[in-house]
């Protein structure tokens, strides 16, 4: 034990030592020498503006670049961290009306160009950079149209500098979200300056990055809805840049589009509600909708599994519950252990609901939402049915997975039965937790079984399954305690649970990007025996 520790301890500090040295090398003149070698090509093709609208939140009302201008953004000092990348990426040159003024345009880019000649990791690093080589080409008509000789020198000199220094660091990053976003800009740069070198190294990035991050089926390895989403508009905006600019499109991205396009269709399409899973929010996507049908994207799953996900519907109801495994550790930083949690809507509205995430991984609320808890399922000991621990960037990933088996699913006309086990409390309690969630047609009637089944080296624990509701949700507890009301917007329900406690507790919704609300939950409680268990309840509307 002492011995690997300290051998942990010297690697850590070889990593360190390391990247200490190359943050210097970085800046040193040695390196803006290297990445200053350039060729003196101009932008020939300009891509359409309104292909980034797949990425772009749609503003309503343009504003005028004087506001910025007057602002003397450059200059601000009281700017946190968040505002700093934004401003800094040029993706608000989207929200510029295009009559404004493209002297004033220039004028600000030309400001950045000269006071960032060199690297510097506050505002190169590789997502903000390579948003900002997207704006800049993208908006060219703002940004490079109607400008002097001397100005599209430097525009130019100043885009391929930080290409080159893009190429070089972008395998360096442990991000494939970064990573992705850095091939798009290298892609982009090749096609507007037609350079077939950028342009191959863009695009040979792009089918690594697909064969390491998707599996068979075409699904992010990672399970998150989140990134699904996140990596299909990159592909599909690659692709049309391709198209537009005349360029032969690659089998492997028609194909990735074509499955991830399917995954989409399963989980938003089909159902217009966002399932809150493994690192998603609330994130409605009727504009990204619009955008695909207007360039003639059509997507159809009819199957009811899919990703490890498990989507029953009809008219009224629909029934989602996560019967996937956990992730790859390094596909793991936004997986929550939610395995066998499930979501029910009743008319569009969420009946019962998991709580969501806090994406801000330097929050406390991040590690609280990545618990069980925080999941409509069953929890040991008030433990993670996953063992989660940082890494050296202080990011909780999976350190001790989990499986899921016996899964069965029956979807017929009047009834519907899920059935799924994992394994995650085997090793530190040696108990499986096998769920059984049925629902009857004509009664409106939610039957779910939790059993516990004992394996070698049991050890007991308390239990407890959680019910989470969204805020605004009305919980009432009968007077006789033998079961709870439940109140939507549209309906009433009815809980309850033979043998065992029932009650209603205070928590946290998080379903909104990295915000928080109280909501309620209902839960089950007891303690584990020697022998099987069955916990069964019921929710059934009244």
């Amino acid at each position: 034990m002492i011995l690997k520790n300290s051998l942990n301890f010297i690697i850590e500090f070889l990593n360190y030592s390391t990247e200490q040295i190359r943050k210097v090398y970085l800046s040193s003149k040695i390196y803006n020498k290297r990445i200053s070698k350039i060729d003196d090509k101009f932008i020939e093709y300009k891509p359409s503006p309104n292909l980034l609208d797949c990425l772009i939140k749609y503003e309503k009302k343009k504003n005028n670049i004087e506001n910025f201008y007057l602002n003397s953004i450059w200059t601000n000092k009281e700017i946190n961290e968040k505002d700093y990348k934004k401003l800094h990426n040029f993706f608000w040159l989207f929200t510029i009306d295009l009559k404004s003024s493209k002297k004033i345009t220039q004028s600000i880019i030309l400001n950045w160009i000269e006071t960032n000649q060199k690297y510097n990791s506050k505002n190169w690093q590789i997502d903000t950079l390579s948003k900002r080589i997207i704006s800049w080409i993208s908006n060219s008509r703002l940004s490079y149209e109607d400008s002097d000789q001397s100005y599209k020198i430097k525009f130019n000199n100043n885009i391929k500098k930080q290409v080159n220094h893009l190429i070089n660091e972008i395998t360096r990053s442990a991000s494939v979200d970064d990573k992705m976003i850095g091939c798009a800009a290298i892609i982009l740069t090749g096609l507007s300056y037609k350079d077939e070198k950028n342009l191959n190294y863009g695009l040979n990035l792009l089918k690594k990055i697909i064969n390491f991050s998707f599996d068979n089926q075409g699904f992010p390895k990672s399970r998150s809805l989140r990134q699904l989403v996140f990596y299909l508009k990159y592909f599909i905006l690659i692709r049309e840049w391709l198209k537009e600019s005349h360029n032969e499109i690659p089998d492997y991205l028609n194909e990735i589009i074509f499955c991830l396009g399917q995954s989409y269709n399963f989980i938003w399409q089909n159902t217009n509600q966002n399932l809150l899973f493994n690192g998603n929010h609330i994130n409605k996507n009727y504009d990204f909708d619009k955008y695909l049908k207007f360039h003639n994207y059509k997507f159809k799953n009819e199957s009811n599994e899919h990703g490890g996900y498990v989507i029953l519907k009809n008219k009224n109801i629909i029934l989602s519950i996560d019967l996937g495994p956990s992730p790859e550790k390094k596909f793991s930083k936004d997986y929550q252990s939610g395995a066998l949690s499930f979501e029910i809507f009743f008319n569009n509205n969420k009946l019962v609901t998991n709580c969501g995430y806090f994406q801000n991984y330097k929050h406390q609320l991040n590690s609280i939402s990545k618990s069980t808890a925080t999941h409509s399922t069953l929890i040991l000991d008030s433990r993670s049915s996953c063992k989660l621990k940082k890494d050296t960037d202080g990011i909780l990933k999976v350190n001790q997975d989990l499986k899921v088996s016996k899964k069965f699913i029956v979807s017929e006309k009047n009834y519907w039965s899920i059935t799924g086990s994992h394994d995650g409390y085997v090793k530190k309690y040696g108990v499986t937790h096998e769920r059984k969630i049925e629902y009857f047609f004509d009664k409106y009637k939610f039957l779910g079984t939790d059993k516990l089944l004992k394996k070698k080296k049991f050890k007991s624990s308390n239990f407890e399954i959680r019910f989470h509701f969204e805020p605004g949700v009305k919980i009432t507890k009968t007077q006789d305690e033998k079961s709870i009301l439940i109140e939507l917007e549209n309906s009433g329900w009815k809980f309850s649970c033979k043998g065992h406690k029932i009650d209603v507790e205070t928590g946290l919704y998080l379903g909104k990007k990295n915000s928080f609300v109280e909501n309620q939950n209902i839960f089950i409680s007891g303690n584990t025996l020697n022998e099987n268990q069955e916990i069964i309840w019921e929710i059934i509307k009244i």
